[in-house]
């Protein structure tokens, strides 16, 4: 890929892509930084990026990983951080979170990322099957189950009025 190619490459997909993370991860700014870090590793790798998934579902899965990198140093930060024997209390989320963003972070990550993949990135389910290396069979699995919490979820708030506290 040249260097022109892969300028028309960033600037048609760069907002797509963001969008779709913060979909996987929930985090605006999280999207925006896993997806600049994963351009910046696609530059460094711009020939070898015509594999069969294409330039987008490369970036698309080196964001993932990232994000997940990032969660897992996080939880080992937070884990460090409780055993320092502080019990400072924060305040929780404000009354402005949305019951789908709710719903979206109850789920399990494969779940989760794998209902984005689905419903926001319109991929089919042989691709997310290739994208995630996971079989199809899986794959149907964990849409199977994004739905039923999903609705679940939703049904819930709607039902008992917990739509914006937490």
């Amino acid at each position: 890929m040249t260097e022109e190619e892969f300028a028309d490459f960033y600037s048609g997909s760069v907002r797509r892509l963001t969008g779709q993370l913060y979909v996987m991860t929930g985090d605006f700014h999280e999207a925006q930084d896993v997806v600049q870090e994963a351009f910046v590793r696609a530059w460094g790798a711009r020939r070898r990026l015509e594999c069969e998934l294409g330039p987008e579902a490369w970036v698309r899965t080196v964001a993932w990983r990232l994000a997940v990198s990032r969660w897992r140093r996080f939880a080992r930060g937070q884990r460090a951080w409780s055993r320092r024997g502080d019990s400072g209390v924060s305040d929780g989320p404000g009354p402005g979170m949305v019951d789908l963003e709710r719903a979206l972070r109850s789920m399990p990550s494969r779940q989760r990322q794998c209902a984005a993949l689905f419903y926001v990135c319109d991929l089919s389910v042989e691709k997310i099957a290739a994208e995630t290396r996971l079989s199809t069979g899986t794959v149907k699995t964990h849409l199977s189950r994004a739905r039923v919490k999903l609705a679940g979820c939703l049904d819930h708030y709607a039902q008992t009025g917990e739509s914006r506290d937490v």
